[in-house]
């Protein structure tokens, strides 16, 4: 598996030796994040610049980066992370299908629709390019995904030309809004249910008067809006709930692949595995997770050994109560943002409204992310990775890891 040149660009200028050392010491945890999404997926940033500005301008050590379905922009995110003294991390987030947890009815990390997961592959090293297999498999996620957004892009226009409005749209022409807003290439577009909402939200704003928008939306939604229509983003939010979910108008039928597919991608891509965490982000707790016993019991069984969480969506004791009982369990933890909103939170992660992570919690999202710079610095010269390197216990292997990327990160911020 060849290192792409982003990863290789940022660590070849580190002399640190790639053993791993159990007993290293990692340090007071630093500011870090592991998990945003970047321009041209749907992104709180309109450019990699101002997204690595605002880590840089909060002290941010480490930044992972987590796009769906196409890595182009990871060189440029490379080149302005290191000029900003940020050690960068790069990954990939999937959607898939797990068919017997669909019929069963349980819901996994995604509240509104069982059977379907979201996983992560943290710290890949082996995506520019990606090796053939790689490659086959990126492309059967990205075929299946064009063609249900073209399919609801159809489908939510004739909503709205029902409702009295012809926003005029195809597939093409929400990709050129993407492309016109952060001059990014075509073929690295590839649309998410934001970017649809927000392009019809735009055509309505652009052609219409509040009160006649008001008339649009209420006949398409089939009840008054609730959000100020001159409120871009609770506007788009809403047509996305109210019209593009499971059993709304403007809903196409999901077409992901498989859990195996994914995680066979992952693999390909030289990442870590990784199972994104709701915990009490969901109300009612999903059923894959409505304990941490069970979760733990669930996500070893299909052979994953990393957990994130977004901690903006939890209350922070249930946050503790979650991280502590995966990581007793010797299952790597890590903790991002996502930024898949347009939304400005900040960069470090906090807990709902605002309140701190928990201070031993947090000094397990570090171990976490210096692991993952371990992996990755590893895995650029073709040494065993996380998951390849045999350990007398999950403990030792964790604490080699993260005491390699602990060096990784000093050595880069140096």
């Amino acid at each position: 598996m060849t290192a792409s040149e982003p990863v290789r660009s940022s660590l070849e200028r580190l002399s640190v030796s790639p053993d791993l050392d159990p007993d290293a010491p990692i340090g007071a945890p630093q500011p870090h994040n592991t998990h945003i999404h970047l321009p041209p997926n749907f992104s709180a940033f309109d450019s990699v610049a101002e997204a690595v500005g605002a880590a840089r301008a909060e002290g941010v050590a480490m930044l992972g980066v987590s796009n769906y379905y196409h890595y182009g922009i990871y060189g440029e995110f490379a080149r302005e992370a290191c000029a900003a003294g940020i050690l960068p991390l790069f990954g990939t987030e999937i959607i898939c299908l797990i068919d017997d947890l669909v019929r069963a009815g349980v819901r996994i990390n995604d509240p509104a629709n069982p059977g379907k997961m979201y996983i992560c592959g943290k710290a890949i090293a082996a995506f520019d390019p990606p090796g053939a297999e790689a490659a086959r498999l990126l492309q059967t996620i990205r075929d299946k995904d064009s063609l249900r957004m073209a399919q609801m892009v159809e489908r939510l226009g004739e909503v709205f030309r029902e409702a009295g409005f012809d926003a005029g749209l195809d597939e093409g022409q929400v990709k050129d809004m993407v492309v016109r807003r952060h001059g990014c290439p075509p073929e690295s577009v590839y649309l998410q249910e934001r970017h649809v909402a927000q392009a019809f939200q735009e055509r309505l704003g652009g052609s219409l008067a509040i009160p006649d928008m008001v008339g649009v939306l209420t006949r398409a939604y089939g009840g008054a809006p609730k959000a100020d229509p001159s409120q871009a983003v609770a506007t788009q939010n809403e047509i996305r709930s109210r019209l593009m979910k499971a059993g709304k108008p403007g809903y196409v039928t999901e077409t992901f692949v498989d859990f195996d597919h994914a995680y066979r991608l992952i693999v390909a891509l030289g990442g870590i595995p990784c199972y994104p965490v709701l915990a009490d982000g969901a109300d009612p707790t999903c059923e894959f997770e409505a304990t941490p016993e069970q979760l733990i019991e669930r996500i070893r069984e299909r052979g994953i050994s990393c957990a994130e969480f977004i901690p903006e969506r939890n209350e922070p004791a249930a946050l503790e109560r979650y991280a502590l009982a995966l990581r007793q369990a010797g299952i790597l933890i890590t903790a991002g943002t996502e930024h898949n909103t347009r939304d400005r939170i900040p960069i470090v992660p906090r807990c709902k409204g605002g309140r701190p992570v928990p201070e031993r919690v947090q000094a397990m999202f570090w171990e976490g992310a210096c692991a993952l710079a371990g992996h990755l610095y590893r895995s650029a010269r073709g040494l065993a990775g996380f998951a390849d390197t045999e350990a007398a216990s999950a403990e030792e292997r964790i604490a080699g890891f993260a005491g390699l990327g602990s060096k990784v990160v000093a050595a880069f911020r140096s």
